[in-house]
């Protein structure tokens, strides 16, 4: 499945979760076939965040909406790790391959 989608993984250097989010996002991209660009945009300042409506690192968008907008959206703005929480109710520092691998396949539609 070739996908045209535009996939953003947002990320501030000091959070050390973001490298395994992103190996999680090349194995989903893989499994599906899926081999569009990511674009990595590093968040450097509050004022990034701010502009880039971050709610933490490590963040994947698939055409410019969150995996977890639920997540997102309580999360806030902030130069900060973010948190997301796993099917099974427990919290992890970075999306569960299920979550990563529902938003590409809404997005490919």
């Amino acid at each position: 499945m070739a996908s045209s989608a535009k996939i953003e993984f947002l990320y501030w250097e000091d959070c050390p979760s973001h490298p395994q989010a992103m190996k999680l996002l090349r194995e989903v991209m893989a499994e599906m076939g899926i081999e569009s660009p990511i674009e990595r945009i590093e968040v450097l300042t509050d004022e990034d965040a701010a502009r880039l409506r971050f709610p933490g690192s490590p963040t994947i968008r698939v055409g410019g909406k969150d995996i977890d907008p639920t997540g997102a959206a309580q999360m806030g703005a902030a130069l900060t790790c973010r948190v997301y929480r796993l099917e099974d109710g427990r919290f992890s520092p970075v999306p569960s391959k299920e979550l990563i691998r529902n938003a590409l396949a809404a997005e490919a539609g």
